[in-house]
């Protein structure tokens, strides 16, 4: 049973469903079919523009509530809540960006799968799933703006900025939840095609290694096997071998940052093209085959819808990869 907060009379605004960033205090009520979501998630969806560190300011200061009393940021939201949200001057809001015409048609042509309430994007490289950290504009930001009558947009996973492939997007709060557990159950395949640098160890069909994430003094990521880092495993298999490079399919059984390229590094077979964990001079040759980014592709995904339909998505290479493949052939 929730209790009753105190009262907040502060406010004197109506509820309604939309934020006016131009206005005061504004209550936004929260509709069934974002029941379950974060209250952080939910603000940032709605305060476009808006530094996320300003959304947990406002958060921990009780400028933000719900039902007329202080929430965390972890608070997850009710049917019906009315969540009060404080002005937020001018300078603080930067303008939302909007995707062009060319990019919506990229995100457009690369819909793999649209049914009760899932899309599965086969997301171009270089396209980062969601704004943030120097990004203003990611996939999510773009879908939501392609489908303007979609109350409910969410990311049910995330790859790197700089792997394409498959990537499953929430267009139902149940899809998310539910594809999420099965997520955290194991039950969501996960396939990727990679090109290793070298001859990829015979017999090496499993990388269980700690992994550790770390910050720069640069702001950026960087992985690291380590003793005291998160349990995580990798399956490999060898497909194709070249001269000087291992195609493999790998299956992440954990889901760690940037996982499948540091257990690449790990065994001794960097990925061709990645700029964070390979050696430049190996880079150069791959770039010579007129490779001109990281070789990591999401090309099979697997799940269950919440009544229980099997799901099965693949995702063609692109013709870039696919002729980086071709000149390995040839040598």
């Amino acid at each position: 049973m929730r209790s009753t907060p105190p009262s907040d009379t502060a406010s004197a605004a109506t509820p309604s469903d939309t934020w006016n960033p131009s206005g005061g205090v504004q209550l936004l009520t929260v509709p069934g079919e974002l029941a379950g979501q974060r209250i952080d998630n939910f603000l940032q969806a709605r305060l476009k523009g808006v530094p996320r560190s300003r959304i947990y300011r406002i958060l921990r200061k009780g400028e933000v509530r719900v039902n007329k009393g202080r929430v965390k940021a972890e608070y997850k939201l009710c049917a019906g809540d009315v969540v009060r949200v404080p002005p937020i001057r001018a300078a603080e809001q930067a303008p939302a960006p909007l995707a062009g015409d060319q990019l919506r048609q990229l995100v457009e042509e690369s819909i793999l799968y649209d049914a009760k309430g899932l899309l599965v994007i086969n997301k171009p490289p270089g396209l980062a799933v969601h704004g943030g950290s120097g990004v203003r504009l990611g996939l999510i930001e773009v879908l939501r703006q392609m489908y303007p009558q979609s109350p409910f947009i969410e990311l049910v996973h995330r790859l790197d900025r700089d792997t394409s492939g498959a990537i499953l997007v929430a267009r139902k709060r149940s899809v998310l939840q539910h594809v999420q557990a099965e997520l955290r159950g194991g039950r969501v395949g996960k396939s990727y095609l990679a090109l290793a640098s070298g001859k990829w160890p015979r017999g090496r069909r499993v990388v269980e290694a700690p992994l550790r994430k770390n910050t720069l003094k640069s702001g950026e990521r960087m992985v690291s096997v380590d003793p005291d880092g998160k349990a995580s495993e990798t399956r490999f298999q060898v497909l194709e071998r070249f001269k000087g490079a291992t195609l493999v399919s790998a299956e992440p059984v954990t889901g760690r940052t940037h996982q499948i390229r540091v257990h690449a590094q790990f065994v001794g077979c960097p990925l061709a093209g990645d700029t964070k964990y390979t050696a430049d001079e190996v880079n150069r040759e791959f770039r010579d085959l007129g490779l001109r980014r990281l070789f990591l592709h999401s090309a099979r995904v697997r799940c269950t819808l919440p009544d229980g339909e099997p799901v099965a998505v693949e995702a063609p290479l692109s013709a870039e990869l696919e002729a980086v493949l071709v000149a390995l052939r040839k040598q």
